[in-house]
């Protein structure tokens, strides 16, 4: 019957009985061994093959054992070393385990203390290499699951963005003849809060939630909403109304950006002098993401056609924007979203003429 392999053993010994003998005990024990004379062939013989346990006497020429060990333990470091040594070389032996030799073995030796010896190391070996295959399965794992986790995570808020663009649409609709206007929203939005240096987080964020400014207009009568000519006093009153009615939809939430999104809803009508609404807030009493799609809305009411109104061409709106024409004026803005929209212009007139078209995908 073929004997089963033990393990594999590099054998190195410049006495080639005691390297014949030894050989030859482990064979008979299972074990797959490959004998060496010259410590500098075993160094060769490492680069192309790979061993369980090196076994090598320390009194060796050109190379002894201990230099041949340093090599192995930087190159090989989970393959374990035993040194064979004469008694008198005991001192020796001991400092080899502080460079790293896993055990050493006295000559002359008794086959059971070698067979113990080298059964040890192997076992030894085993051990490393279930910890190395076990961590390297554990960080598959971790990959694999982190991947699948972030997948879904992915989904989700693909998934949350598209209900909320989807809903925001079903509003738009009811009161432009495209929608593309939300989709601008959130663009304006992003280039002046990139203007004003605000944070890289809020500035990816605010896209989304400037998009839902005017969701509470779902609410809001057909009859007052489509209505073609001047709204009566009392019907502007109920169009107020969809700055809070907005707010209440989406207060409550756990998640930054629907709570970002019921600030805008309930401020984008407040204007920084106070005479705006539904609270009459002023200055800094009004959210900055409010007074940022304030003057973007303003601006894309403006350049936009409406049943009341002609568009105006850019330059028109800039010009109503930062110097006023009756309805609107300079002092409806905060003086620092004011200065950032006249930087951001040339890049808002961009988006304009580039997204005539409904896509609502911030």
């Amino acid at each position: 019957m073929e004997q089963t392999n033990k393990g594999t053993i590099l054998a190195v010994d410049d006495d080639p009985f005691v390297l014949s003998a030894t050989s030859e005990l482990l064979i008979s024990r299972g074990y797959t061994v490959t004998a060496l004379n010259d410590p500098r062939e075993a160094v060769k013989k490492l680069q192309t093959t790979s061993f369980d346990i090196i076994l090598s006497d320390i009194m060796m020429p050109k190379l002894n054992g201990i230099e041949l060990l340093k090599i192995i333990h930087k190159n090989y470091p989970d393959t374990p070393v035993i040194l064979m040594t004469a008694f008198a070389e005991l001192d020796t032996a001991v400092n080899a385990i502080r460079e790293g030799a896993f055990d050493f073995i006295i000559k002359p030796y008794k086959a059971e203390y070698l067979f113990f010896t080298i059964e040890k190391a192997i076992r030894f070996k085993k051990i490393i290499e279930l910890e190395k295959n076990y961590k390297t399965l554990l960080e598959e794992l971790v990959r694999e699951r982190t991947k699948k986790l972030a997948d879904a995570l992915t989904s989700l808020k693909e998934s949350s963005l598209e209900m909320v663009n989807r809903l925001t649409v079903v509003a738009e609709y009811r009161d432009t003849e495209t929608g593309a206007h939300i989709s601008r929203m959130g663009f304006y939005a992003q280039k002046v809060a990139g203007v004003l240096k605000m944070p890289a987080s809020l500035i990816e964020t605010i896209g989304q939630p400037a998009m839902m400014h005017d969701i509470g207009k779902i609410a809001i009568p057909d009859k007052i909403l489509l209505k073609q000519g001047p709204l009566t006093k009392e019907e502007f009153e109920v169009i107020k109304t969809h700055t809070t009615i907005g707010y209440n939809m989406l207060a409550g939430s756990v998640h930054k950006n629907i709570q970002m999104a019921a600030n805008i809803a309930l401020n984008h009508h407040e204007k920084y002098d106070g005479l705006g609404y539904p609270r009459g807030l002023k200055g800094k009493e009004i959210p900055i993401e409010g007074m940022i799609v304030m003057i973007c809305d303003v601006y894309d009411a403006l350049m936009s056609k409406r049943p009341y109104k002609r568009a105006f061409s850019h330059d028109e709106a800039f010009k109503i924007i930062t110097e006023g024409d009756g309805r609107t004026r300079p002092e409806d803005f905060d003086p620092v979203v004011l200065k950032a929209f006249k930087e951001a212009a040339p890049a808002l007139e961009d988006i304009f003429h580039k997204n005539q078209e409904l896509k609502p995908s911030i």
